[in-house]
């Protein structure tokens, strides 16, 4: 049965883990294990079995060497994550003007269609306030004017590990969150939906209905019709949310949690930090699976 790969919202594959993915794509297939029971699946990644691939990452950097290899074998789809947060709630990851710049080579390369811009999460705090975010949107926008067609965005979700990582961010920092309140966030973002659309850019929410406005609309980031749009091609797979208020449609995921070393602290994907570095050092590029299995 042909599917939609997503790689990944579980780590960040195109950053760390690029050669692992090449070293699946020429043997045709991955093994994943279901995070919640473990049960194991192999997964075809042979172009006649693969509707699509979803990339989603901060850093495309060592996968795109590897993009026209890739786009004679599948359909592919860009999400690429710029918040101008490095340093600030973001630990390790590539400065903005890097990020430009590949962001504006994945568009050449393919269309402004193709690849979507996220500036997500939005997370208000004592260094990261409204001003802030508005002077960083607004010059992402007018940077990325021509090379894309949208922008998701929506609001920190407070895991109760992503608590205990602002917990220990004020310890070391001193940087503190401040909580809005549904209104407060929707007036912002259709703020900075009105700022998008002066660049040609419209802003959808993320799992995030609430924000949805006059300048927002719904968001799937898995979205079959844009795909289907771009290919001129009949993918049917039905909508499968992943959590409250997703819009996304069906993908299997093959990354895994723990092992996404950028650092960052709202983070939902590692639980540890430490652990996720470690698991990124020891992992092997030629394993089927992205970690040992312990």
């Amino acid at each position: 049965m042909k599917m939609i790969i997503s790689a990944s919202r579980r780590t960040d594959i195109p950053a760390f883990y690029a050669q692992w993915f090449m070293d699946k794509v020429k043997k045709g297939r991955v093994v994943v294990y279901n995070p919640f029971n473990g049960q194991k699946r192999e997964i075809s990644l042979k172009t006649e079995n693969v509707d699509a691939i979803v990339f989603w990452s901060k850093n495309f950097g060592p996968l795109i060497p590897h993009l026209r290899e890739l786009k004679d074998k599948y359909r592919l789809y860009f999400l690429f994550t710029i918040t101008g947060l490095s340093g600030i709630l973001e630990d390790n990851v590539i400065s903005v003007e890097k990020a430009i710049k590949q962001f504006i080579e994945i568009s050449r390369i393919f269309s402004p269609g193709h690849v979507q811009w996220r500036f997500d999460p939005i997370v208000i705090t004592s260094a990261t306030g409204p001003e802030f975010y508005l002077k960083n949107f607004t010059y992402l926008a007018r940077r990325l004017q021509g090379h894309t067609r949208r922008c998701y965005i929506s609001f920190a979700t407070l895991y109760g590990k992503v608590k205990r990582s602002f917990d220990q961010l004020s310890k070391e920092k001193g940087i503190g969150l401040i909580l809005w309140d549904e209104q407060e966030r929707r007036e912002f973002a259709n703020q900075l939906g009105r700022i998008a659309s002066e660049y040609g850019i419209t802003v959808y929410s993320c799992c995030s209905d609430y924000l949805v406005g006059e300048f927002v609309r719904k968001g799937s980031c898995v979205d079959v019709d844009a795909i289907n749009e771009l290919y001129s091609c009949d993918i049917k797979v039905p909508i499968n949310p992943t959590r409250p208020g997703c819009g996304c449609y069906k993908s299997v995921d093959i990354g895994v949690y723990n092992t996404c070393p950028h650092g960052c602290r709202y983070c939902y994907a590692n639980s540890n930090i430490i652990k996720a570095k470690e698991n990124y050092l020891s992992h092997d590029p030629f394993s089927d699976f992205l970690i040992a299995r312990e």
